[in-house]
């Protein structure tokens, strides 16, 4: 089949999760794209790079390029208005990872209800859950794969003193879990660190202009780092794995409109368990409750499964081995394979 995916958002190609940092959608659509290749589809990508790059058998393509008019299927990552991108496909798929809210706009709404009735596949059950699908499109819930550095056969090796990881975007709860730490964890776990991975949070550290909003967790910080909080720039999918299997516990704040939550599988996968909150609609699609990770009631409780998975090595090795046993199965083959045949 020829496939065409298109997005408007960022330049990256089917290297980039290897090379540098990468969201959760945007690394999505990088592995996605060169697992079908692989299965001997035709896949061209166009977004913001800014040459023709082949990825793995994938072709990347600037997104002013001459656009195709022939395809079995576009598929659009986020925005219906993008479903146009090809004059004749013969299936237009909508790859929803943004808030339900989103398909309510004028625009959305018209693009949806085209009469080729696009296809909408979700990251989260809980986003289908949600739309009230006005148009009766067809829709489906496909959660990302796991790339091939996570699910390695390479062992955990837990740092000392212990450490706990957290990767969230600074406004997704990140100035309540430095409270967390400062108040409720650190004091349990004298030596323990708290790795905070933020490219946004590095800068301003380092004296950058950020946003109004970051400045009062960037103030936050300046105690913060009395009591093991290190801030570190974002690593890419090598470096990152490593960083995973050197950790005790993953620490997710969450947020309400969260839809990919691939950071919290690679986590798992790699054997690193996580702490998130209920207040998360993704935590149940991510986490195991009590098996891979756990997912907090309120604040004591979040602070109490750090606190045993920094402290407990029993509980941590026996967290850790049903973490990576249960999601290193999910690989991006396996995915492809689901999206080839939902696309037959």
């Amino acid at each position: 089949m020829r496939l065409i995916f298109v997005d408007d958002s960022i330049a990256f190609d089917g290297f980039t999760p290897s090379a540098q940092p990468l969201g959760g959608a945007e690394k999505s659509l990088a592995r996605l794209a060169v697992s079908l290749a692989a299965r001997g589809h035709s896949v061209e990508v166009y977004n913001r790079c800014q040459g023709m790059v082949n990825a793995q058998g994938a072709t990347w393509l600037p997104f002013e390029s001459d656009r195709p008019t022939l395809a079995d299927a576009v598929i659009a990552l986020r925005k219906p208005e993008l479903l146009d991108f090809v004059a004749q496909p013969r299936r237009r798929i909508l790859w929803m990872n943004g808030a339900v809210s989103e398909l309510e706009a004028p625009r959305a709404k018209a693009a949806l209800a085209d009469l080729s009735r696009p296809n909408v596949v979700f990251f989260a059950g809980w986003q289908r859950n949600r739309w009230q699908n006005p148009g009766g499109n067809t829709t489906r819930v496909i959660a990302p794969g796991i790339a091939a550095e996570f699910v390695s056969d390479t062992a955990m090796d837990p740092a000392d003193p212990p450490r706990a990881i957290a990767t969230a975007h600074p406004l997704a709860g990140v100035d309540w879990l430095i409270k967390m730490w400062v108040a409720k964890i650190r004091p349990q776990v004298p030596n323990a660190e708290l790795h905070l991975f933020s490219a946004t949070l590095d800068r301003a550290q380092l004296g950058e202009a950020v946003a109004p909003e970051i400045r009062p967790i960037a103030d936050l910080l300046k105690t913060a780092r009395e009591h093991g909080v290190v801030v570190r720039w974002p690593l890419p999918d090598p470096a990152m794995a490593d960083e995973y299997r050197r950790a005790r516990v993953l620490l997710h704040p969450g947020f309400a409109d969260e839809t990919v939550g691939l950071h919290l599988l690679e986590a798992q996968a790699t054997g690193l368990p996580v702490v998130t909150r209920v207040t998360s609609p993704i935590a149940e699609e991510r986490v195991h409750d009590g098996q891979t990770g756990v997912i907090a009631k309120n604040n004591d409780a979040f602070a109490a499964a750090a606190v045993n998975l920094l402290n407990d090595k029993i509980a941590f090795n026996l967290m850790s081995s049903n973490a990576s046993s249960t999601r290193r199965g999910r690989t991006w083959p396996v995915v492809a394979a689901e999206w080839e045949a939902m696309l037959d």
